[in-house]
């Protein structure tokens, strides 16, 4: 029976996953009917980046109205997944940075959305430094817990498969690099797609974990007593 003074957290990481994912996609939809940009697959046409999508007409407060929630249920989601770990058992030096690798992470997206849609080198910079730092210490905390997960005897082989995942999404960030260092001109065309195939990844690996979250009935205690 469930404890009464806890709450279940799963759909915490559940948003965590799916909101910036159904941003994007939104205000690319938004963006394309109101003749912003052209309509294509993203993913594999290149036709527009991810922040090209919320920079202009309504789609712009769209974006800043949902990613900087976004930020907070981020940060949330990455301290209670240091919870989660070590409600398993597993304790690592790995795990207890995780929710400050998130925190940092999510501060970066903060600022990256405050800064989209504004011209000048200043917000050019943040909105560079913020993805960068973003999508790179994301992807740290997500091969984190998924070596914590592996690590444990029982939920091993869940980890072996988000391992798997976090090579998968390293793999295209690595191929991005080589292709802009043997074929500039190709890449050029395609940068965006990676930049959308990359935050898909990221934003899936989430998911999967509320989904775990979720089978591991995983509930933080409101108060004692």
């Amino acid at each position: 029976m469930a404890d009464h003074r806890s709450v279940s957290l799963w759909y915490l990481a559940l948003a965590a996953g799916l909101v910036p994912l159904l941003t994007i996609h939104a205000t690319f939809l938004v963006s394309v009917l109101e003749g912003h940009i052209p309509f294509c697959i993203p993913y594999w046409d290149s036709c527009t980046s991810i922040s090209r999508t919320g920079r202009y007409g309504f789609s712009y407060f769209i974006f800043k109205g949902t990613m900087l929630p976004a930020a907070v249920l981020g940060v949330l989601f990455w301290w209670f997944n240091s919870r989660w770990l070590q409600q398993l058992g597993v304790h690592s030096r790995g795990v207890a940075c995780v929710p400050w690798l998130g925190l940092i992470a999510c501060v970066a997206l903060g600022a990256y959305t405050l800064a989209l849609g504004h011209a000048g080198e200043g917000f050019n910079l943040i909105r560079r430094i913020g993805v960068v730092l973003y999508f790179s210490l994301t992807y740290i905390c997500e091969l984190l817990v998924s070596a914590g997960l592996r690590s444990h005897p029982l939920w091993k082989s869940t980890g072996n498969r988000l391992l798997n995942l976090c090579q998968l999404t390293l793999g295209v960030g690595i191929l991005s690099v080589i292709l802009n260092g043997v074929a500039p001109e190709f890449y050029s065309r395609k940068d965006d797609a990676f930049e959308w195939i990359l935050a898909l990844l990221i934003n899936a690996h989430a998911l999967w974990l509320a989904i775990l979250w979720r089978k591991s009935r995983f509930r933080i205690r409101l108060w004692a007593g």
